[in-house]
């Protein structure tokens, strides 16, 4: 198969969704399949207005089109709804070939979060985007039923994974600093709700990892947490194995990768019962769900780090790949 991805997200940035294409990419190649992977970094870009660290492509169409034909795809997936995806949703559909697309961010909430503009414009604009393909996928349950009540009609199952290897229980970070360290990763960014996760009051002592356009203000406004910057690769494993409970206060993420990251480093979540975390967290014993998320966090530090180690090798890039791979419309 000759595989083109097309993404308004990939690296420089760091966050889930790339994480995710990139792993699957490097999962499909090493099966024989030709993978292509179009970001921004190919196009000149503008910064995402009030979110500078994420560049967008600038006019894509005429470049795209070239790179599509040297590439020659026999299978295509369209994996964001920013110009890039746009562009190639409407090569696609101007040549009749068919794609699938994926469905990785709450963008309506995301505005909302950011703007207080309500949603439902933003959701008709997704619905109508996503239709036009052959599938979208989604990684669980509830994303997909709630998909599905929102008009979404093609939606397919595509759940994560987690890097057994890199992410394990030791060696871990030790902080130097009061037990018990309940630890944030990720992006700092008002839609992941990290305010509500630093105005806990919790004993010993809160760490984010992790940069953003909100780091500043929730630095000040709590300058008792500890803010440790991006970590990533081995660095990063060591700071969730280091932490007695990692607070996943996100309400508009689709999954949470970083919940997984943290389990396969023992180390239990503490998060809110909504779409990613009522997933992947209940009945497992690798952590607890609550709309109090205080109370959440100090119940999870009770939760066995074996349990969570165990959980966590439930989720295989292997298998993600396969699914993903699988359920691609191939253009002959």
């Amino acid at each position: 198969m000759r595989l083109l991805i097309v993404t308004d997200a990939w690296h420089p940035q760091v966050n889930g969704v790339v994480r995710t294409l990139a792993t699957i990419a490097g999962e499909l190649r090493g099966r024989g399949d030709a993978v292509e992977v179009i970001g921004p970094d190919r196009f000149r870009t503008l910064p995402l207005p009030s979110y500078p660290e994420i560049r967008l492509a600038l006019r894509p169409r005429r470049g795209l089109a070239a790179m599509v034909d040297a590439f020659r795809p026999s299978a295509v997936h369209i994996a964001t709804e920013g110009p890039l995806g746009w562009a190639m949703r409407r090569l696609c559909r101007r040549r009749g070939w068919p794609f699938t697309t994926s469905f990785h961010t709450k963008f309506p909430d995301y505005l909302a979060a950011r703007t207080g503009l309500p949603p439902r414009f933003a959701w008709a604009v997704l619905r109508h985007f996503h239709e036009a393909g052959r599938g979208t996928f989604a990684a669980t349950p509830s994303l997909r039923t709630e998909l599905a009540a929102r008009g979404f009609t093609r939606v397919r199952p595509w759940t994560r994974g987690v890097d057994l290897d890199l992410f394990r229980p030791a060696p871990r970070e030790e902080w130097g600093l009061p037990r018990p360290i309940f630890l944030y990763a990720g992006r700092v960014a008002v839609e992941k709700n990290i305010e509500a996760f630093l105005a806990l009051d919790l004993p010993g002592s809160k760490v984010v990892v992790g940069d953003g356009p909100q780091r500043e203000a929730l630095a000040r406004r709590f300058p008792a947490a500890h803010f440790a910057g991006w970590r990533q690769g081995e660095a990063l494993a060591r700071a969730y194995a280091g932490a007695d409970v990692f607070v996943f206060p996100s309400r508009t993420d689709t999954f949470g990768l970083v919940m997984l990251e943290a389990m396969a480093c023992g180390t239990p979540v503490a998060a809110y019962p909504v779409t990613g975390p009522r997933d992947v967290i209940p009945g497992s014993g690798a952590g607890v769900v609550d709309e109090d998320l205080r109370r959440a966090a100090l119940a999870a530090l009770d939760c066995d780090r074996g349990a969570c180690r165990r959980h966590a090798e439930r989720y295989s890039w292997a298998a993600c790949a396969a699914d993903f791979r699988r359920q691609l419309v191939p253009m002959g």
